[in-house]
């Protein structure tokens, strides 16, 4: 299996605007999380073994940030006619099946995926209140099969960074894992294959 990282989309990039459908089939857009003191969007899939690998982690994660006031979204933007384990009614069986307590999005045009320059699932970027983006990369250094606990530092070290009127924490790892599965013609230019 050939890994993809993370492009590593500039610091400072403005949030890209979505409205996508949940899995309850409601249009969650950018706007909604204009509140929030920070945006957490997370590119996820149902399939892939490295979202996998930290799917229970960043359930709890996830649900630690939401107390604090943080916004959390996940969203896949996977052709499902290549993999139907990333479809819309799966997306909900996962969601309910793991727990998630932040909207499932699913990005079928997969323009979402292609403005914010996303590669891999899963593939992290947190924004400031301002919306402006502060952290792109890597969950933690847990990846399947190297026996580093899974701890989600990295993604909680750039929201605790923002929340406390702190700088994010220059040293960003890309995340790493399975490329997204884009529709056959649609592969973004920046994507290597």
């Amino acid at each position: 299996m050939a890994l993809t990282p993370s492009t590593m989309l500039p610091l400072g990039t403005p949030a890209p605007d979505f409205a996508l459908p949940d899995t309850d089939g409601q249009t969650v857009q950018l706007s909604d999380f204009k509140d929030a003191p920070a945006l957490v969007v997370a590119f996820i899939c149902n399939h892939c073994p490295y979202v996998k690998h930290i799917r229970d982690s960043l359930r709890d994660v996830a649900k630690e940030l939401q107390s604090n006031g943080v916004a959390v979204v996940g969203i896949s933007s996977n052709d499902t006619t290549s993999h139907p384990d990333d479809a819309p009614e799966k997306m909900r069986e996962e969601k309910d099946s793991v727990g998630y307590t932040f909207p499932y999005l699913y990005d079928e045009t997969q323009k979402v995926a292609k403005a914010y320059k996303a590669a891999c699932t899963p593939d992290f970027y947190v924004f400031d209140r301002s919306h402006a983006l502060v952290y792109r990369g890597q969950f933690d250094d847990s990846r399947p099969g190297n026996d580093i606990p899974l701890t989600g530092k990295d993604l909680k070290a750039a929201v605790d960074a923002v929340l406390s009127g702190q700088p994010v924490p220059a040293e960003q790892k890309p995340s790493i894992g399975c490329n997204i599965k884009w529709k056959p013609g649609n592969e973004p230019e920046y994507f290597k294959g």
